[in-house]
């Protein structure tokens, strides 16, 4: 298990990598099959974080509650109708992406 101070590390440089991105710039990704939808209810860098760790007990249960997976081809057309920019980090080969669009951040 990482330490505290390697995971704030982590977290801390995942974070100057996140941006705001046009879901139309994604293309390629999504037809690779490279983007991972990640919930508004999750927090993106602590998902990039277990990702990035490898961190398969926690993927999956957050698979099974539907707050991390696929962009399925509907979302990927209403994204793309409605021009949205999302949040998203890289953890390669993943693109993880968040709308955050209709949701009050705290």
């Amino acid at each position: 298990m990482p330490s505290d101070d390697s995971r704030d590390e982590l977290l801390a440089k995942l974070n100057l990598e996140t941006s705001q991105i046009k879901w139309r710039d994604l293309q390629t990704y999504f037809a690779r099959g490279h983007v991972v939808r990640v919930s508004p209810n999750l927090d993106l860098l602590a998902v990039a974080a277990e990702l990035a760790a490898d961190n398969k007990a926690t993927f999956e249960h957050w698979m099974a509650q539907d707050q991390v997976g696929q962009v399925t081809p509907d979302q990927a057309r209403h994204w793309y109708e409605e021009d949205a920019q999302l949040w998203a980090v890289v953890i390669a080969p993943w693109v993880l992406v968040q709308d955050r669009n209709k949701h009050v951040l705290h």
